[in-house]
């Protein structure tokens, strides 16, 4: 595994700043679990997932946004999701990372997730920020 540096900065809803640095064998799994969490953080202990840090470098940030600006009251698929990224942001990122995404958004309750044939259909909570 090559060697990598990764820094992560986020505030939280409160405004405290956060700064992390891996330096090493660090792999995607292992980015993944600190942005869960970086979640976990800005849960504040209230399990409802109102409360989200203000995080915009990250994948799953910029994700949240296109949520919230691109489909407030409508449902999206996985695949909306990805275009939506790939077009605002010209940058490739898979399917695979997007479905994960809001696999755990739906899981944490702020999107609710139906089966539609033989995908997933997502739409925000009312309650989610």
């Amino acid at each position: 595994m090559p060697r990598r540096r990764v820094k992560i900065e986020f505030e939280d809803a409160d405004g405290s700043k956060y700064a992390l640095s891996l330096q090493g064998g660090v792999s995607r799994e292992k980015v993944l679990k600190i942005l869960d969490l970086v979640d976990l953080v800005s849960n504040d202990g209230s399990n409802n997932g109102e409360e989200r840090i203000k995080t915009t470098n990250t994948s799953v940030s910029r994700l949240r946004q296109l949520i919230d600006n691109k489909f407030p009251l409508g449902a999206f698929t996985s695949n909306d999701l990805l275009e939506a990224y790939e077009d605002e942001y010209s940058r490739s990122v898979k399917l695979s990372t997007v479905s994960t995404y809001l696999s755990r958004m739906s899981d944490r309750g702020s999107l609710r997730r139906h089966k539609a044939g033989s995908s997933w259909s997502y739409r925000r909570n009312r309650l989610s920020v």
